[in-house]
């Protein structure tokens, strides 16, 4: 660990809240930087992404959790296991609502969790009224009445991770809640993640985006190789896209293989911004029949089923 100055304040924050609730999205805004990919698809984050925010005063070490939702497959249960142990260790917890909507059963089930039975946190929790520019003042007053119903907050604020609003405040009203500490990592690093599962990610942002509502949850994505390119100076991804049917693998090929290709070069670009080098992104379709129920293949993919 390093030695940092007097009077520096570390911690981890773990992050919760529904699906599309804003939370990745959040965490970019603070960071500075993409780090968990986005989508207008719920459930885009699966596991656990580590976004770093280091000032001179302050490094926030935030935890991006799936989304809070009760589902039945075994995708679902590993991904409420990871909300479930994110938020119970840490030093605080931020609660992600879609303040332009009023609370969802997701929302309740979240915070139901969180401050009632006998696996309740006990840590503070932040309310995050967060996408208050989708809507009016007095809507945000009212939908906050609601969500304010649903646990003991230790603070609320109202922000939009889009345009910014509220998040400065946000940020320091954190740091003032966290211990004195060592940073956890060195202060250029923003995230924990290797160059794999970034990309990983990133390809699997794009097809998301790319297949819109044709396959809901279907998506997985494994990068087999990621090295020096030919040519000096550049980066090699070989990645996987594995779906459950033939019929989503053609979606996901599109006519003539356009769709893939598509894929590829949004992935690509994504990759030379955060890494700064030219990229070649090869990209294969393959079917995992049922992937999303098999125990086996989500503990290979790092799953805790």
């Amino acid at each position: 660990m390093l030695t940092p100055p007097d009077g520096f304040v570390s911690g981890m924050v773990a992050v919760i809240g529904r699906p599309n609730a804003g939370k990745s999205t959040l965490v970019n805004a603070i960071v500075r930087e993409k780090i968990a990919v986005t989508s207008p698809r719920p459930q885009t984050t699966r596991g656990r992404i580590f976004g770093v925010r280091t000032t001179p005063e302050h490094q926030i070490v935030f935890v991006d959790t799936p989304g809070f939702h009760r589902g039945k497959s075994a995708l679902n249960k590993a991904m409420l296991n990871v909300v479930r142990e994110e938020s119970r260790g840490g030093d605080l917890v931020l609660f992600v609502a879609d303040i332009s909507q009023t609370p969802h059963v997701d929302d309740i089930e979240a915070a139901s969790y969180l401050f009632k039975g006998v696996e309740k946190v006990e840590l503070p929790v932040l309310l995050v009224a967060n996408k208050c520019d989708l809507v009016d003042d007095d809507a945000v007053e009212q939908h906050l009445a609601a969500y304010r119903a649903l646990g003991r907050f230790a603070a609320e604020h109202i922000v939009s991770a889009v345009t910014g609003r509220g998040v400065p405040a946000l940020e320091a009203a954190i740091a003032a809640l966290l211990p004195e500490g060592p940073m956890l990592f060195p202060p250029d690093v923003r995230t924990d993640q290797d160059e794999s599962t970034r990309a990983a990610e990133i390809i699997r942002e794009k097809a998301l985006i790319e297949t819109r509502q044709e396959i809901p949850h279907a998506i997985a994505v494994e990068v087999e190789e990621a090295r020096e390119g030919k040519a000096p100076g550049t980066r090699y991804v070989r990645a996987i896209i594995y779906v459950e049917r033939e019929s989503q693998k053609a979606i996901v090929v599109g006519k003539g293989g356009e769709r893939l290709k598509r894929i590829g070069q949004m992935a690509r670009r994504d990759l030379q911004a955060v890494f700064d080098v030219p990229y070649f992104v090869d990209l294969w379709v393959k079917v995992k029949e049922d992937w999303r129920e098999r125990p086996d293949v989500l503990r290979a993919w790092g799953f805790d089923v």
